[in-house]
């Protein structure tokens, strides 16, 4: 067929149009436009707030316990940990994902190229005549999926939304791995005080039954009042074996948190045995929603509710007629062949499976809204909860430290009078137990109170700074100002 410069004219200028057709529908986007939703939170926290007049912001929360080897076992968890790992991994995968959706609204262009050899023979015996033949073709393919109605850019969008997710899961994999740590920490530094207090308990027990059974057998008292003490300091010395033991489980799990060798660990360990970290207090002012949004956990559900909302505009868009401009081009033999144009596919009947979509999309968004509401209710009781233990901790603590005193008083003032003979056996214990068990309250509202910080560490989101303000951006959502 033979062309004439009008046909190539002609074929040139409707190229163009299809191209600028293409370019200015492409500007229409379907489906809702996402705004982030406010949580229904509290205007301000109903339960007391820790502080006192030298708090600051939680900006460096760890740095307020003032304890090395926490930090270092920080540090090590952080580096080894195979959650954090495949949170990172997941990462790496919506980033890939993210370029491969990138990848759908542009061109794309493929080569291709062949070699072939042929060998015929004609004829027979000495009249035969062979024939090569050898042939190289080459060619390529174009196509662009032209993004009429926005199904290309809402993917993106929603691709970009979950890499941000799949941030907030790495970030709070990383804040419950360190109060993991911490909190296991501080259970092994009590542990460490109540096995220290069952064997000091142990050693006077022992020596005092002892002594008891020497009185005894000389005839000087009752061998019912050595049975006693017998007892009860095989009863303590229970008490230490089984607090000892509770010690070698923490250790196994900080050594699976950390990733060090058991041995080397209990190294690190040891220069600090039984002293008990006391962080420093900060406060909360902030109401409930500024708090809820530096959570990572919560910023990683508000980032899915805003893929699902993406995706709604996906579903729409196959409602739609789709273009696409393909061309290809082939040379081989002497022969060159070339073709493009348009191509419109159009959807007229599918047994409604375009509908059904955009219906599942609304539900899948629906959902999402739903989990992520249920999320910060979660988080705002997580955080109350964790205020009304810590100051209920705090305020048991004095008199608990009054009370273990006063029976550690009362059973000094009861053992002279015993040993004056002018108090029995069964007083004596009976006064020892009190003041064994003050002491381990003590004790234990200490611990408590030191893991209750870490609960409240963890519930505002691994870190929190007053002065952080939010603004809205582009599409809606409130990010931190810089």
């Amino acid at each position: 067929m033979i062309m004439t410069g009008r046909n190539i004219t002609k074929r040139k200028s409707a190229a163009g149009a299809a191209g600028a057709m293409a370019v200015m529908l492409s500007a229409c986007t379907v489906g809702p436009d996402y705004r982030e939703p406010r949580p229904l939170t509290p205007s301000s926290w109903a339960a007391p707030r820790p502080g006192d007049s030298d708090a600051g912001s939680l900006t460096s929360w760890w740095d307020r316990f003032d304890d090395p080897t926490l930090t270092l076992l920080q540090q090590l968890a952080d580096a080894s940990s195979p959650t954090l790992a495949q949170a990172v991994a997941r990462i790496d995968q919506a980033r890939a994902t993210l370029t491969s959706r990138r990848a759908e609204g542009r061109p794309s262009v493929t080569g291709s190229a062949s070699y072939t050899h042929s060998e015929q023979r004609l004829g027979t015996g000495e009249q035969s005549i062979t024939i090569n033949n050898d042939g190289v073709q080459a060619g390529g393919d174009a196509s662009w999926q032209i993004d009429l109605f926005g199904k290309v850019r809402r993917n993106t969008r929603a691709a970009r939304a979950r890499v941000e997710a799949r941030e907030g899961d790495r970030d709070a994999a990383r804040v419950s791995l360190a109060a993991e740590v911490a909190d296991t920490y501080i259970q092994y530094r009590g542990c460490e005080q109540l096995s220290a207090l069952y064997r000091q308990q142990a050693q006077s027990q022992g020596e005092t039954a002892r002594l008891t059974r020497i009185s005894a057998n000389a005839g000087f008292i009752a061998p019912a009042d050595a049975e006693l003490t017998e007892a009860s300091a095989a009863s303590v010395s229970s008490s230490l074996t089984d607090q000892t033991a509770q010690c070698d489980l923490l250790v196994k799990s900080l050594t699976s948190l950390s990733g060090l060798e058991e041995a080397a660990l209990r190294e690190m360990l040891a220069p600090r045995a039984g002293v008990l970290p006391e962080p420093t207090a900060f406060e909360v002012a902030a109401v409930p929603a500024d708090v809820l949004r530096q959570r990572p956990d919560i910023a990683s559900s508000e980032r899915e509710l805003a893929a699902a909302s993406e995706e709604i505009g996906v579903a729409v868009a196959d409602l739609y007629p789709s273009l696409s401009l393909g061309g290809s081009l082939s040379t081989g033999s002497g022969a060159r062949s070339w073709s493009f144009g348009p191509s419109l596919s159009l959807p007229i009947f599918d047994g409604g499976r375009a509908k059904a979509g955009v219906r599942s999309a609304r539900a899948a968004y629906a959902l999402q809204l739903a989990t992520w509401q249920e999320a910060a209710r979660a988080a705002v009781l997580e955080i109350e909860q964790a205020l009304v233990r810590l100051d209920a901790a705090r305020a048991r603590q004095a008199d608990a430290a009054r009370a273990a005193q006063g029976y550690q008083a009362n059973f000094a003032a009861i053992e002279r009078l015993r040993v004056a003979g002018s108090t029995s056996m069964i007083e004596r214990e009976s006064a020892r137990r009190n003041a064994l068990d003050a002491q381990r309250t003590l004790v234990d509202l200490r611990i408590a109170q030191a893991r209750y910080w870490v609960a409240l560490y963890k519930a505002v989101g691994g870190g929190w700074n007053a002065d952080i303000t939010f603004v809205p951006s582009a599409n809606g959502a409130l990010v931190r100002e810089n």
